[in-house]
């Protein structure tokens, strides 16, 4: 079991952690129609949306409350009441997802009171669905602001139903799922005759196509009508720590039993999720799925020369931290220092001695020597101080395209992971040439000679 250990460093040196709020909006950019709002400064929501502008390098709709000095000190209810009648007025969303942050928080404001008396006030609202997340600055992190996010998603919308569809799976989807990830687990479930509903689903909206027309909302995801027939599911499966908390919500909301799968990457979790899907649906594994898994098999056996003792630094939120970790030990790869942001109860399950609650700097301190750095864009400058490749994972990714595209889950996932790895190890191993071999001075040759 791994010692969490926490750094009390003055200040945060290349921060590591991201806010709950911008998680708790890009969880709802996850649903159709929506518009994510944050309740609080217009700095807010403009730092986060720099971040998902460059990371997904696509138009993202984002709104604020706009709060200012005077409203923090009388009461930010006009502020939300105009934001979403402007909002529904202009837009014309399906659903605004609202979260909370340090601002409000601080001051102690009774969002939820608050979004009733604009019900009460606006009966022109009553077909925009209204999503409340409490999601403070100061209490976790990005992850940690998504599942708060899911949470109240499932505790709004879900509806409760006597009927049971035996070929109905509920995907409750992390933080550290890519659009392409969710694709790959949609294509998994359905290749078992399985029909999933994914909450939320990148895959829909920020999977980097093209609209036919503008639309002022997100496009694409998880619909309304989806998420109302979630209670009919035979089975929620929660990949990731952090979706226990919506998985127990839905299951009191509704009755429908969860799986929590902590990682897809790696054979022995696919393994496991592949048997769920099987005993699900009463069927054997399709034939091409039997395939993706001996490729993947080929792949560690072709991979494994280069993992074996490799030293591996990595730093990234906990859920994706755990999976890459454990994915790595299992190459044979030592992890040498892992970072995490914030606590998280995964934490304790990874195959290292000590797990650091810090940042970026941390990471840079104990990775003198590592054959590889495995973090977001920030750890760009660190790889280049020390000379260690990087190998770019998570959120943000903005000096890379097709940050949406990257695949990480399923066997197909963890192959193109290993070979990832893999050829940035090679890529940087030093090659022996003549000049590493010193040839033998005179006296030696000849006492050489004379020898043989």
């Amino acid at each position: 079991m791994a010692e969490i250990v926490t750094s009390h460093k003055a200040c945060s040196v290349n921060p590591l952690k991201m806010s709950a709020p911008l998680g708790g909006a890009m969880a709802f950019m996850g649903l159709d129609g929506c518009m994510p709002m944050l309740h609080g400064s217009q700095g807010c929501t403009a730092f986060a949306l720099v971040l998902l502008v460059r990371h997904f390098r696509e138009a993202i709709p984002f709104q604020t409350t706009a709060m200012n000095e005077v409203t923090t000190i009388l009461g930010g209810l006009d502020n939300i009441e105009q934001a979403i009648l402007n909002v529904a007025s202009r837009a014309r969303p399906k659903v605004i997802g609202i979260c909370s942050t340090g601002l409000v928080e601080t001051r102690g404001e009774d969002v939820t009171g608050d979004l009733k008396l604009v019900r009460q006030r606006h009966p022109e609202l009553d077909n925009v669905a209204l999503v409340y997340a409490s999601t403070p600055d100061f209490a976790g992190g990005f992850q940690d602001g998504w599942g708060k996010a899911v949470t109240a998603m499932v505790e709004t919308l879900a509806e409760p139903s006597n009927v049971r569809d035996r070929r109905l799976v509920n995907i409750l989807a992390g933080s550290h799922l890519t659009p392409a990830d969710l694709e790959e687990i949609r294509e998994l479930v359905e290749a078992f005759g399985l029909h999933p509903v994914i909450l939320p689903d990148l895959s829909g909206s920020l999977d980097g196509h093209v609209p036919e027309t503008y639309v002022g909302t997100t496009f694409g995801g998880t619909t309304l009508e989806d998420i109302a027939v979630m209670g009919r599911a035979a089975v929620t499966l929660a990949i990731g720590e952090h979706m226990r908390p919506a998985a127990l919500a839905l299951e009191a909301r509704t009755g429908v039993p969860f799986h929590l799968f902590e990682r897809l990457t790696g054979l022995g979790a696919v393994d496991d999720f592949v048997s769920c899907l099987m005993e699900v649906s009463g069927t054997e594994v399709p034939a091409r799925i039997r395939r993706q898994r001996s490729q993947l098999v080929d792949a560690m056996l072709d991979g494994h020369f280069h993992f074996g003792g490799r030293k591996v630094a990595l730093a990234a939120e906990p859920d994706l931290l755990f999976a890459l970790s454990s994915w790595l030990g299992e190459m044979g790869a030592e992890i040498v220092t892992a970072i995490a942001p914030q606590t998280s109860p995964i934490l304790p399950k990874l195959p290292v001695g000590e797990v650091v609650i810090g940042d970026l700097g941390d990471l840079e301190d104990r990775a003198a020597g590592c054959d590889l750095l495995v973090t977001h864009s920030h750890g760009r400058q660190a790889s280049d101080r020390l000379g260690i490749p990087l190998m770019r994972v998570g959120f943000p990714m903005f000096d890379r395209l097709g940050a949406a595209h990257r695949l990480s889950v399923g066997y197909r996932g963890t192959r193109d992971l290993i070979f990832e790895a893999a050829n940035l190890f090679i890529a940087h191993t030093h090659e022996h040439g003549p000049d590493d071999w010193p040839l033998p001075q005179e006296g030696e040759a000849h006492a050489a000679v004379t020898a043989h």
